[in-house]
């Protein structure tokens, strides 16, 4: 693992270098870079795959105190994440965090040569579906995320629907969640960080207007959703693809949201089709 200084604090990441196209994938709350394994090995050493842990909760280095962590400066930290390793005409994948629609409303896509946009956060699904709901419920309150992970402790809490049953379709292996849940458990910063996050979501009408936002973003599109995904609506997938302007909608079967994980093999397929049809992406 690199580490990285950004005015936020400092950013861990995998990069598997070479000269290939440049990949930057995303992960979601409570989980780290891993989460991408499968694909990265799949993808091959054909392409550079830049792999940065987010401060939501799975990382291991806690932000600097007072650090804008809502929805918006994330979105601005992946930016300032992209900038700094002066990466330019980069395909960015996102799962289950939806911060596309923020860096574009936002003005900060200007590195980003090609997106792709897998079952994730969109539209006003802040906090996405009943396991974010329930997140949200437990960070309102001292001590409430701490006591939502340490259920986690115990291995049948994390299939239930509240929690990660719904996340995946197939169990993600313990000794994964293990290291995603570890600086929770671990870190009252690291908690701090995520409930920073996880309460940091802007009203309903901003969300939307930076969903509409993304009409603007006139460079190829994909959008690669999960069929059986119960938290994040099929149909939001399909109307991401249509607002895109050069979007385009995959839909992948036998799989919930974190299709990284149930169907690493359809995400190779359509990454490397994607890259292929779109030309070579500039390698930073």
């Amino acid at each position: 693992m690199d580490d990285l200084r950004l005015p936020a604090g400092v950013i861990e990441y995998r990069d598997t270098g070479g000269d290939g196209p440049v990949v930057v994938l995303l992960h979601g709350v409570a989980m780290n870079g891993s989460l991408w394994d499968e694909v990265v090995a799949g993808l091959g050493d054909g392409v550079r795959c830049i792999v940065p842990t987010l401060p939501l909760g799975g990382h291991r280095r806690p932000m600097d105190a007072g650090a804008d962590l809502s929805v918006l400066g994330v979105a601005r930290l992946v930016a300032e994440f992209l900038e700094a390793l002066q990466l330019s005409d980069v395909t960015l994948v996102m799962n289950d965090w939806g911060g596309a629609q923020a860096l574009v409303a936002d003005g900060r896509a200007d590195r980003i040569g090609r997106l792709v946009i897998t079952s994730c956060e969109a539209f006003d699904n802040y906090p996405p579906g009943l396991p974010g709901r329930n997140l949200a419920a437990f960070a309102r309150f001292p001590g409430g995320l701490r006591a939502a992970f340490s259920l986690l402790r115990l291995k049948p809490a994390r299939r239930l629907p509240m929690t990660w049953g719904w996340m995946s379709k197939r169990p993600v292996p313990h000794a994964t969640m293990d290291d995603w849940f570890r600086p929770l458990l671990a870190s009252a910063e690291i908690r701090r960080d995520l409930r920073a996050y996880v309460l940091g979501v802007p009203q309903k009408a901003e969300l939307l207007r930076w969903t509409e936002e993304l009409r603007a973003f006139d460079r190829p599109a994909l959008v690669i959703w999960a069929t059986e995904d119960r938290v994040m609506p099929l149909d939001h997938g399909r109307r991401l693809a249509d607002i895109l302007p050069q979007g385009r909608l995959v839909e992948v079967a036998d799989s919930y949201t974190l299709l990284p994980q149930d169907r690493p093999d359809a995400l190779v397929e359509h990454l490397r089709a994607f890259l292929a049809e779109t030309g070579r992406n500039g390698s930073g």
